[in-house]
């Protein structure tokens, strides 16, 4: 199997970045979605893929919570990144016309924007490295992305840290074809899902939880595409699911739900990184 690691490209995105934390030395191959990543993965292309799980402003990345519960793969690691947006292109604020970014970046400076550039046209590109590339055309064109792909594709920084918070944390989630073993500090990632769920089903599924002093670190629901008000349930615990506790709780839950699928067990990251 390739070592390789699979991104979102081109060069300079977010995940590129996330991807050299988790592995600084790594080679790096560069794909137009998240959903290609996570394929990569699965066919064996790339050794491991590094997608966007959720960011602290904007909640979790749909696309590769269903790429996740489609695809055979696991989830083997994750990464915490503090992200930092700027504002670039090669012109002065007052020539900018036209904003491209990822959906997620033009979200996660969502109140700059309005309060700076209230007539600017926003679009959306398939990646911040994407919108940089393509604001090297004219300088009404400018591109929220990392200030360090300022350089990679000749641009000017004109604003920096135009994020909505200081506190905007994207989790990455490092995935791979095999699960790693417990380490003591763990994490598991659940999907469930309870078909024509009845009155009370969720609140038996979490008892199961409960009743073991497993600590849920998320939940969240996500349409299941099947009708309206059917949905999958998304639950990150601690522990790992070779624990004696974990193993019980998901064996009551698989006889109370329709599906369960264990996205992953991996280590958590560590308290300074939170």
């Amino acid at each position: 199997m390739s070592q390789m690691i699979g991104v979102l490209g081109p060069e300079g995105t977010f995940s590129e970045k996330a991807a050299r934390k988790y592995s600084p030395d790594a080679g790096l191959r560069y794909f137009r979605d998240f959903e290609e990543v996570i394929a990569a993965v699965e066919r064996g292309e790339v050794g491991r893929g590094v997608v966007p799980l959720e960011n602290s402003l904007e909640g979790s990345v749909g696309q590769t919570l269903d790429a996740l519960l489609r695809r055979e793969v696991k989830i083997v690691g994750e990464i915490n990144l503090n992200v930092r947006h700027c504002l670039l292109g090669l012109g002065r604020s007052e020539e900018v016309k036209l904003i491209l970014s990822h959906p997620q970046a033009l979200a996660q400076c969502r109140g700059y924007l309005k309060r700076s550039f209230p007539d600017a046209e926003l679009r959306t590109t398939g990646s911040t490295s994407h919108a940089a590339k393509l604001a090297q055309e004219f300088s009404e064109m400018a591109a929220i992305a990392d200030a360090e792909t300022a350089e990679r594709y000749g641009l000017g920084v004109i604003d920096r840290n135009v994020q909505d918070s200081d506190q905007n944390v994207t989790r990455f989630a490092v995935v791979g074809r095999e699960a790693p073993g417990p380490t003591g500090w763990d994490k598991t990632s659940l999907a469930i899902y309870l078909e024509q769920a009845e009155p009370g089903a969720l609140w038996e599924v979490l008892g199961e939880f409960a009743v073991r002093k497993i600590n849920l670190t998320k939940i969240e629901s996500r349409p299941s595409k099947l009708g309206l008000g059917d949905y999958y349930f998304f639950i990150d615990l601690e522990g790992h699911v070779s624990d004696s506790i974990v193993e019980e709780a998901l064996a009551r839950i698989r006889k109370r739900a329709a599906m369960t699928k264990v996205l992953g067990s991996y280590p958590r990251t560590s308290p300074e990184e939170r």
